[in-house]
C-alpha cells in the first residue's frame, strides 16, 4: 500500500504541474525535475536521525510515523494554487519518509541471515506490488476525475496504512546499549565485516536510483510525444510506468532465492550488465509499444539490483545498527532520486527526451564498474 501511495501521482507529476501555470517545454522540465526531487532531498538529511531513533526507540514507531505524516501531506499536495506551493509540501513529505527502509530494517533484525535474501525480495514483491498497481489506479482516477482528486485518495490510502501499522505490525524490540548508542559512523564501519562493500553498496544504491528516476520528469512528457499528442496520455503513461513493476514482481523473490544460493553478488551484477544493455534502446523507439517493452524488461533488472543491495546490507552487517545502516542507505537512495529527475530535466532539456536514456546508461556503466570492484573481495572469500 506504501508502494502503491508512492506511485499513484508520479506518473502525472508533470501534467499535474502543467495545470498550475503556462511553462514552456523547458519550464516544465525544470519545475517537474525540482518537485519530485525535493522530497528525496529532505529525506537523504533526516534518514540518518530517524535511523538512530529506530535503533533506540523501535522501527514500528517509525512506521507509525512515516505512515501518518505522509497521509496528511500528500492529501494537501491536491489543494495547492500554483507549482511553489507543491515544491514545499513535497520537501515536507521527506521528513516523513522511512516507512520502507524501516520496514527492511525490521526484516533484516528478524530473519536469519541466510533466509534474509528471500525475505527482502518477498517485502520487495510487497512494495512492487503497490508500484505496479499505484500508476494504473493513478491514471484511471486522474483520466476519469481529476488529478487533484488521486492525491486526496492517496493521503486515504496511506491513513489506512497508519491504523494497519497499529494492530498488525509486532515487534519484539530490544532497545541498545547505551555503548553502542554512542557509536559514530567510523566506530560501525570499523566493527563491519566488510566495510568496503556496505560504503560501495551506499553508492550503488545511489546509481541505481539516479538511473531509474532520471526518466521520471520526462517519461510521461516522453510518452505524449510518441502518441503525438493523442488522448488517453494519463492511462498510457501509468500503464507504461507500472510495467517494469510487473516484471520484479515475478523475479525479485526468485533472485533473492537464487541469490541466496550462489552469491548475492553475482546476481547484482548480472542485475546491472543487463539494465545497460535496455536503456540505450530506449532512446531509438519509434512507438509507445516499443517503449513499453523495453520498459517491461527493465524491471527485471530492476529485480535483480536494489533487493539485492539491501540483501548484501542485511547479511553482512550486525542487527545492533542494522537501524542506522538501512537509513544511512536510504540517505544515499534519497541522493540518487534527487539527482536523477535534475538529471533527466537537465539532459532532456539540453538534448531532447532520447538523450536522458543516453546518459541514464552512461550512469549503469559506471555502477557496473563500482560494483565490480567494491565485491572483489567478498567473492574472493566466497571462492576459498
Amino acid at each position: 500500500m506504501v508502494g502503491m501511495g508512492f506511485s499513484i501521482i508520479v506518473p502525472f507529476m508533470s501534467l499535474y504541474i502543467d495545470t498550475l501555470g503556462n511553462f514552456s517545454q523547458s519550464q516544465l522540465s525544470f519545475w517537474s525535475g525540482i518537485t519530485i526531487s525535493s522530497t528525496f532531498l529532505v529525506m537523504a538529511l533526516v534518514s540518518p536521525i530517524w535511523g538512530k531513533l529506530a535503533d533506540t526507540k523501535g522501527r514500528r514507531l517509525m512506521l507509525l510515523r512515516a505512515s501518518l505524516g505522509m497521509s496528511i501531506i500528500i492529501a494537501l499536495m491536491g489543494l495547492v494554487s500554483n507549482v511553489q506551493q507543491l515544491v514545499i509540501l513535497r520537501l515536507l513529505q521527506g521528513v516523513f519518509s522511512g516507512y520502507v527502509s524501516n520496514a527492511n530494517a525490521l526484516i533484516a533484525t528478524t530473519v536469519p541471515k541466510e533466509k534474509s535474501g528471500q525475505a527482502l525480495g518477498t517485502l520487495t514483491t510487497g512494495v512492487v506490488s503497490g508500484t505496479l498497481l499505484g500508476p494504473l489506479f493513478g491514471g484511471v482516477i486522474a483520466q476519469a476525475f481529476s488529478y487533484r482528486v488521486t492525491f486526496f485518495i492517496t493521503g486515504t490510502l496511506l491513513f489506512i496504512v497508519f491504523f494497519l501499522t497499529i494492530f498488525l505490525v509486532k515487534e519484539d524490540f530490544k532497545p541498545i546499549s547505551q555503548e553502542q548508542r554512542k557509536l559514530n559512523i567510523r566506530k560501525i564501519f570499523q566493527n563491519l565485516p566488510y566495510p568496503k562493500l556496505i560504503l560501495g553498496m551506499f553508492v550503488t544504491t545511489l546509481i541505481i536510483q539516479a538511473s531509474n528516476n532520471s526518466v521520471n520528469p520526462i517519461l510521461s512528457l516522453y510518452v505524449k510525444q510518441l502518441l503525438n499528442n493523442g488522448s488517453a496520455v494519463a492511462i498510457v503513461s501509468g500503464v507504461v510506468a507500472a510495467l517494469p513493476g510487473v516484471a520484479t514482481l515475478i523475479a525479485a523473490p526468485l533472485f533473492g532465492r537464487l541469490g541466496d544460493k550462489i552469491g548475492t553478488q553475482k546476481i547484482l551484477i548480472g542485475g546491472i550488465i543487463f539494465a545497460l544493455i535496455l536503456y540505450i534502446p530506449q532512446a531509438f523507439v519509434q512507438n509507445v509499444w516499443q517503449l513499453g517493452l523495453l520498459r517491461l524488461l527493465v524491471g527485471f533488472s530492476d529485480a535483480a539490483m536494489l533487493p539485492q543491495v539491501q540483501t548484501l546490507l542485511a547479511k553482512y552487517s550486525p542487527h545492533e545498527v542494522s537501524g542506522r545502516i538501512f537509513s544511512y542507505n536510504q540517505s544515499f537512495q534519497a541522493m540518487g532520486n534527487v539527482a536523477g529527475p535534475l538529471i533527466g530535466s537537465f539532459v532532456s532539456s539540453s538534448l531532447g527526451y532520447p538523450g536522458v536514456f543516453l546518459s541514464t546508461s552512461l550512469l549503469v556503466l559506471v555502477n557496473l564498474i563500482w560494483v565490480t570492484i567494491n565485491t572483489r573481495e567478498l567473492r574472493h572469500d566466497q571462492s576459498k
